[in-house]
């Protein structure tokens, strides 16, 4: 009976990652098909925008009321109402006819979304209540979202190669079909007795602030007027400021923001927002240096940027091996150091070694986020009671979101002043370089291509140059706040003692069992790290 159990507990977690890998993909796949399906469509520059960054925003904006949601109806059934509505909006994306229905169904597709990785995160911590399996099913999860991120544009290059653009969204069907035909019999259900009831306000107020920050920092890398992004940002600030005190104000807050007063809590959250800002300002310039400046094709420069997500991957992987040779903030610190010497590789690839030196400098930062983004999120995890663990997920998501689109913005405009300041006024971007030289006489089209690629390989290094200084800083910090003891291991409070006839607490239980309420020595201890 016990390894019946504990298989169905494994069996579980490859269902869990499913969702997981289809929303990473969702996120970056349709970068690549974009330019085929807006011509077949005639979707406008302002269309193609909102195609592109409706999911994302909607997503950001919904992650933290779903994580809540989830712990109070149920995350199993938050969990399979998701993947059912994400499957249906799949289908209607690839048979959009025209750019309006497209924006609304990718739109739904990211409320959809924002429900699903909240709850897989949750439900882990409900099937794996044993510290060193969880930490290896986190390491799962973790892999198979970056390791989505990475192959989305590679997968929807060779679909695009044989299919129609609506190709890409129907990937994504097979696999939510398969979690709803399975969820049902190897995923436990749980919600909390103390999970608080959804504040409408809170909802409202938290979808807003990330609204207009995620969106001011977006229009600010896509460049032109900035006084609308500036005053969304200002807004969602002042938005946000209202969120934060309405939250410290109430019993059952929508996010515990108390939790911030556990320092390794902080450290990780912080880490994870600057690491998303450091890896997608990395990954914005690498993308366009692999394509505009070395020449490679979107599907060969795909294939030529799958190393940073794999990276990513590979970390995930080890990391919990390298929490039992070494302190989990050591580990993570380590890894952060190694992110900085990747950057500094950026920093200095140039000439007939420069293809080489990106690859090998966006594997190695990369492969040191691993253990940031496993031990981390674990730790943050185990900083609730399981009755709160999908609103603790959804913190860790926004952190991420909200980083990614920070990098976005803040290192896209350095990048493009650095890049203005070099060139000279010859051009505004390089991809407006590349399309003028195309109308000018070879002679002149050829300097000023070896003026613009120029500038922005400096823009290129400097980029390297900031994401060095930022995983350096961030391992410097994460040191400094670790706890004082020993060894600190992100795990969750300790459940109340069992009788010993009872089953290992990290099996899932009988899916007969319809819903499950944490013991009330557990609801009651509150945030709490274990110590050995």
């Amino acid at each position: 009976m016990t390894e019946m159990r504990i298989d169905r507990a494994w069996l579980g977690l490859t269902v869990l990652v499913l969702p997981t890998l289809i929303v990473a993909m969702d996120m970056t796949a349709l970068l690549l098909a974009l330019p085929k399906l807006s011509g077949d469509l005639g979707a406008s520059s302002v269309e193609q925008l909102w195609i592109s960054d409706g999911y994302g925003l909607m997503v950001a904006g919904l992650v933290i009321t779903m994580g809540t949601l989830g712990d109070r109806i149920g995350r199993r059934r938050l969990l399979l109402a998701g993947a059912a509505a994400f499957a249906a909006l799949s289908v209607a994306a690839a048979l959009a006819t025209d750019p309006l229905t497209l924006i609304v169904v990718r739109a739904l597709l990211g409320v959809a979304g924002a429900t699903l990785t909240p709850s897989t995160l949750a439900l882990i911590t409900n099937m794996f209540r044993d510290e060193r399996r969880r930490g290896k099913a986190i390491s799962l999860w973790a892999t198979c979202q970056f390791a989505g991120g990475a192959l989305g544009p590679v997968l929807a290059g060779v679909l695009l190669q044989h299919f129609w653009w609506g190709s890409v969204f129907l990937i994504a069907v097979p696999p939510m079909i398969l979690l709803l035909l399975a969820g049902p019999f190897v995923l436990p259900e749980f919600r909390g007795d103390r999970a608080g009831r959804l504040d409408p306000a809170s909802v409202a107020l938290s979808l807003v602030a990330v609204l207009l920050m995620v969106y001011g920092f977006k229009q600010l890398a896509v460049g032109g007027e900035p006084a609308v992004p500036a005053a969304a940002l200002v807004a969602g600030a002042l938005v946000g400021a209202v969120f934060v005190r309405r939250q410290l104000r109430m019993e059952t807050p929508l996010l515990d923001l108390r939790l911030f007063r556990n320092r390794p809590f902080t450290a990780v959250i912080v880490g994870l927002v600057c690491a998303g800002i450091a890896m997608a300002g990395t990954g914005l310039l690498v993308t366009q240096y692999l394509q505009d400046v070395l020449g490679h094709s979107p599907a060969t420069a795909a294939l030529l940027f799958a190393p940073m997500g794999l990276g990513v991957a590979a970390g995930t992987m080890t990391a919990p091996a390298l929490a039992r040779r070494m302190r989990p903030a050591t580990a993570i610190a380590g890894g952060l150091a190694a992110s900085a010497l990747g950057g500094l590789l950026l920093a200095v690839a140039d000439g007939p070694a420069a293809l080489p030196m990106v690859l090998a400098g966006i594997t190695v930062l990369a492969l040191g986020t691993g253990p940031l983004f496993a031990l981390g999120t674990g730790l943050v995890l185990g900083s609730v009671p399981p009755e709160r663990a999908g609103s603790a997920a959804s913190m860790s998501e926004t952190g991420n979101y909200l980083g990614g689109s920070l990098g976005l913005a803040v290192i896209g405009v350095l990048a493009a002043v650095i890049y203005r300041s070099r060139a000279g006024g010859t051009s505004d971007s390089l991809a407006g370089a590349v399309a003028a030289s195309r109308r000018l006489p070879a002679d002149q089209g050829a300097a000023l291509l070896h003026t613009a690629r120029a500038a922005f390989t400096t823009s290129l290094h400097v980029t390297g140059f900031v994401a060095a200084a930022i995983f350096a800083g961030l391992a410097v910090l994460t040191l400094l706040l670790r706890p004082a003891d020993a060894r600190t291991t992100a795990t969750a409070p300790a459940p109340a003692p069992e009788p010993e006839h009872a089953p290992e607490p990290e099996h899932a239980p009988d899916p007969e069992h319809a819903t499950e309420h944490a013991p009330a020595s557990v609801a009651e201890s509150g945030p709490e790290l274990k110590t050995a």
